[in-house]
């Protein structure tokens, strides 16, 4: 049986693809990697088709054990220290794993996630189309814990490809994100907005999640408007800002409805991808896109 036993599960790894899109109308959110371009290295280097699932780890990697063999591996997202059975391999490359082996993943040097693919990629049983962990609903696998077993698929026809990982953008050391004002900006007193949110630089909280990126230590926002809208579609990357003034950006775990109003979205793509690997503590400042 070509799979992986969980040895060491880590803060928090789950089970990622290209996540379950489509299916807001059902309450549902659409999930997925958080850094996609790093999930999407991850299955090009292995020849996996780009919504493949991986692992993803969260701060301190993920321990494996592969019960068959020969399986190919390769490590992308925040950088990390790689070993199999105790020796170093490389990370950002495929890694041949033996029947038995054992591979370790590390904690993240700089950034806040990893991705671990597999040629085959993981072939645990997908819900709504995908095999995405939703923490906030619940649906797709659990959350990996000790002695868990993960199905690996057949492996598929395209090469594994020579690509340089270190091309791809490393963890940003200051969070910019492009902001497109609107539909419910007008809540907002005018100056709080040029002098503050797109002026002054925030922090990433601590509080931050699969769900959203939560900022403080910035100007809050203030409202222009009293009272609260009836809830509302959410997108991802959408800029909810809660009572407190500090705005929250929607990432893959989104709830698909808020009643809190959204000063402005951050159009998916590079930004969004550079936020999933932003640490509590980082600067985050908002540019008007």
């Amino acid at each position: 049986m070509r799979a992986f036993e969980v040895l060491r599960p880590g803060a928090l790894t789950t089970v990622q693809d290209g996540g379950r899109p489509g299916y807001a109308h059902l309450g549902v959110p659409r999930s997925g990697a958080l850094d996609s371009a790093a999930h999407t290295l991850a299955n090009r280097l292995l020849g996996n088709p780009p919504r493949a699932a991986v692992l993803e780890t969260t701060l301190d990697g993920v321990g494996l054990r592969a019960l068959a063999g020969p399986l190919l591996v390769a490590v992308t997202g925040a950088p990390c220290a790689v070993r199999v059975c105790g020796r170093a391999a490389p990370w950002g490359a495929p890694v041949l794993l033996r029947a038995g082996a054992e591979l370790s993943v590390g904690r993240a040097e700089s950034g806040v996630r990893s991705y671990v693919a597999v040629r085959g990629g993981f072939a645990v049983d997908p819900v709504l189309g995908s095999r995405s962990t939703d923490l906030l609903s619940g649906l797709g696998p659990p959350v990996l814990a000790a002695g868990a077993l993960l199905p690996v698929g057949p492996p598929g026809p395209d090469p594994v490809a020579g690509v340089d990982a270190l091309a791809v953008p490393g963890p940003p050391q200051e969070l910019v994100l492009p902001l497109r004002l609107g539909p419910r900006a007008d809540w907002f007193d005018a100056r709080s907005l040029t002098d503050g949110l797109l002026r002054a630089p925030y922090r990433v909280s601590p509080a931050s999640n699969r769900i959203g990126l939560r900022t403080e230590a910035g100007p809050p926002l203030l409202r222009a408007r009293s009272g609260e809208l009836p809830s509302e579609g959410m997108v991802l990357g959408a800029v909810q800002v809660p009572p407190d003034g500090y705005p929250v950006v929607f990432l893959a775990d989104h709830p698909v409805t808020g009643g809190y109003p959204v000063v402005g979205v951050v159009p998916p793509g590079r930004a969004l991808d550079a936020a999933a690997q932003a640490g509590p503590g980082l600067a985050v400042r908002f540019v008007r896109s």
